[in-house]
C-alpha cells in the first residue's frame, strides 16, 4: 500500500490467502476499509492446526478414524514434507488438473477426500505422481491451467506445501492481533455450499468468525472449494453488492451517489 501511495484498501483473499487477509484485517484495521474472503472463515486457518482441529465436525469425522478430520492432509505435510511435495513435483500439469474440480451436494455429511491423505500415504491413493484424470471445464479452462502448471514446473510445489509448516509461528503471530482479534470493519464472507473442507454451513467452523465480527456480511454460492473458478460472477456480484452497500466511499470513485 505504501508503495501504492495509499493509506487503505479493500482486502479479497481465497484459501490461504484468507489466512493472509484475516492477519491483515486483525493487526492493521487501519489500512483496511473492509475485508473479503472466500471459503475460509476468521478465526480458524490463521490461528493454526490445533484450533482447527479443535472445531471439526466429529459427527463426520470421529475422532478415533480421523484424529484430525478434514485437516488430516495437513498433518500429511507436517509428518512427510518431503513425500508431500514429491508427489506434486512429480507431475504439476496432472496434480492441478486432478485437484482442481467441483463439488456437489451427494459429497455432503461424508468425510472428504482431504481426511484420508495421511492414512493412504500421500494424496491420490498414495500414487507416487497425479493421475491422468478428465480436466474439469466447470472449474478450470485449458489456457489457465497451463499457466498454473508452467509456474509450479518453474518454482516446484516446496512454497505451497511450506505453508503447512508454519502452523506454530501463524498462532503466535495472532496473539498480537488488535482488539483481541474483534473486527469492527466491514466484513463480508462467501461460504460454498458444497465446500465439504471448509464447511460452514453446518458445525463450528464458522462460529468463531461469528463472534468476532461485528459488521459481517455472509453470502451462500452453490459452488465447491475453488469459488471465484467455478461462479465469477456470482463472486464478482457478491462483492460489489457487499462493496456498494457497506464501502461505497471506498471505490469505484467518484463515490456512490
Amino acid at each position: 500500500l505504501d508503495g501504492l501511495d495509499c493509506e487503505k484498501a479493500i482486502w479479497v483473499g481465497h484459501d490461504w490467502g484468507c489466512a493472509t487477509v484475516w492477519s491483515i484485517a486483525s493487526h492493521h484495521p487501519d489500512r483496511c476499509f473492509g475485508v473479503a474472503n472466500l471459503c475460509v472463515p476468521y478465526r480458524t486457518l490463521e490461528l493454526g492446526i490445533d484450533v482447527l482441529i479443535s472445531l471439526v465436525n466429529r459427527s463426520v469425522y470421529p475422532l478415533d478414524e480421523f484424529p484430525a478430520g478434514q485437516w488430516e492432509y495437513q498433518m500429511f505435510y507436517r509428518e512427510n514434507f518431503a513425500r508431500a511435495q514429491e508427489v506434486f513435483d512429480n507431475n504439476p500439469y496432472n496434480a492441478v488438473r486432478a485437484l482442481f474440480r467441483k463439488w456437489g451436494p451427494n459429497e455432503a455429511g461424508l468425510p472428504a477426500l482431504t481426511a484420508h491423505v495421511r492414512r493412504d500415504n500421500g494424496w491420490f491413493g498414495g500414487m507416487t505422481a497425479a493421475p491422468d484424470t478428465e480436466r474439469d471445464d466447470d472449474v478450470v479452462s485449458e489456457a489457465d491451467l497451463r499457466i498454473y502448471a508452467s509456474a509450479l514446473e518453474r518454482n516446484s510445489f516446496f512454497g505451497p506445501c511450506s505453508y503447512y509448516m508454519n502452523h506454530e509461528r501463524n498462532a503466535e503471530y495472532a496473539k498480537s492481533a488488535q482488539s483481541d482479534g474483534v473486527l469492527e470493519m466491514p466484513v463480508l464472507f462467501l461460504n460454498g455450499i458444497y465446500d465439504h473442507v471448509c464447511q460452514c454451513s453446518v458445525g463450528d467452523l464458522g462460529k468463531p468468525m461469528r463472534e468476532s465480527c461485528h459488521n459481517l456480511t455472509e453470502y451462500d454460492i452453490r459452488c465447491g472449494h475453488w469459488m471465484a473458478q467455478e461462479k465469477p460472477r456470482e463472486v464478482n456480484s457478491a462483492l460489489a453488492n457487499w462493496i456498494a452497500k457497506d464501502i461505497g466511499s471506498a471505490w469505484p470513485l467518484p463515490p456512490f451517489s
